[in-house]
């Protein structure tokens, strides 16, 4: 990791792209063979289904309002022109990967980009970056969206934005995050406030894309929140006080939880840990004095952690760059140290591969995987 140059950066990031999507394309692969499973139901598991019917059909079923328009728009648009939609959504997800790697690149920069970026491709939930789900899409959007804002390029920025805001509810989170970093961002000059204000201005943009949702629900289902009711009663998300969330996320992981379905404790057991992570990550992110990123990482903390129960922060990991970024940088520090914290970064990447082969015969197999 020492000798990382600078012109070795996108060559090892697409091979760790490469390499991921290969062993995902084998799991799969298995998974049709030992089962005799056909593809597309191998790849359409879960909320797959609830795209592909929201592609077909419109926001028929009341709780399917749950899913944001933008990646069923696009499997729309790919049954329009003859392609299979769940061939396009693999297909999105796959290029939508690589774009999101390569941001994570550009945020870490020669080095830590590297490891963070291939952290990252191998993570324990990246079957959802292959299958037609939102996480490859979004943080594709969403990391372009952070790098152009960084280079204080507000106007690429809120374009990028408006394009995570339109694939899944976390797109809000984005723009509050975005506002701390254009209220906090270093500016040149004597007009720093007249820069900030133009700055939060560009976020209107994307900020417009959502409340185009609410009020085509509002139409639609005759409720402003149609999409918090759909989250409610389709998948028991209500708000609830963070004491009982946590209660109710422990009756889940105890030993005999779901007795006929054993495979389910350990994905909450994941969610308990997600938690864990997304609040050592706000911490350090506050400490560092990264206040936009901590942003980004903690009210998405808060909004799982005052749900009926943890669910689908396994998911939400892969969305939070400044994990993959400190990982990164814990990898890649010099320092007496260092011989030890590769040793700690090599182990994690081969549970955390060996995690990604088990996480996705579930998926393939049509086992709960949060």
């Amino acid at each position: 990791m020492k000798h990382v140059r600078t012109e070795d950066g996108p060559r090892l990031v697409v091979q760790a792209w490469l390499g991921s999507r290969v062993l995902l394309a084998l799991v799969l692969v298995w998974t049709l063979w030992s089962t005799g499973t056909a593809w597309r139901s191998a790849a359409g598991n879960w909320d797959v289904a609830h795209f592909l019917r929201i592609a077909r059909d419109g926001y028929a079923a009341t709780n399917e309002a749950a899913f944001f328009p933008g990646l069923p728009l696009l499997l729309r648009a790919a049954g329009a022109v003859g392609l299979d939609m769940t061939a396009a959504g693999i297909i999105v997800s796959v290029i939508g990967s690589a774009f999101a790697a390569w941001a994570l690149w550009r945020l870490g920069g020669p080095r830590v980009g590297v490891v963070a970026a291939t952290l990252w491709l191998f993570a324990p939930t990246a079957v959802f970056t292959v299958v037609p789900y939102t996480e490859s899409l979004f943080s594709a959007f969403a990391f372009w969206a952070w790098v152009r804002a960084r280079e204080g390029r507000w106007a690429f920025a809120a374009i990028l934005a408006a394009g995570a805001c339109s694939v899944r509810v976390s797109g809000v989170f984005l723009l509050v995050a975005l506002g701390v970093m254009a209220l906090t961002g270093a500016y040149e000059g004597d007009k720093r406030w007249v820069q900030r204000l133009k700055a939060l201005a560009w976020l209107l943009v994307p900020a417009a894309v959502p409340a185009a949702y609410a009020t085509y629900l509002r139409i639609t289902k005759g409720s402003w929140l149609a999409w918090y009711s759909a989250q409610a009663d389709g998948w028991g998300r209500s708000l609830t006080w963070p004491w009982d969330a946590f209660a109710h996320t422990l009756r889940a992981i105890v030993p005999g939880a779901y007795a006929d379905h054993p495979g389910w404790a350990w994905v909450f057991r994941g969610e308990v840990v997600s938690i864990a992570v997304g609040i050592v990550v706000t911490i350090a992110c506050l400490v560092g004095k990264r206040w936009a990123e901590a942003t980004w990482v903690g009210v998405q903390v808060v909004a799982f952690a005052t749900s009926y129960w943890y669910m689908s922060v396994n998911r939400a990991v892969l969305l939070w760059f400044p994990l993959w970024l400190l990982l990164g940088s814990f990898a890649t520090r010099p320092g007496k140290t260092r011989r030890a914290r590769i040793v700690v970064t090599v182990t994690w990447g081969t549970i955390s591969i060996l995690l990604l082969i088990w996480w996705a015969a579930r998926f393939f197999t049509g086992q709960w995987a949060s």
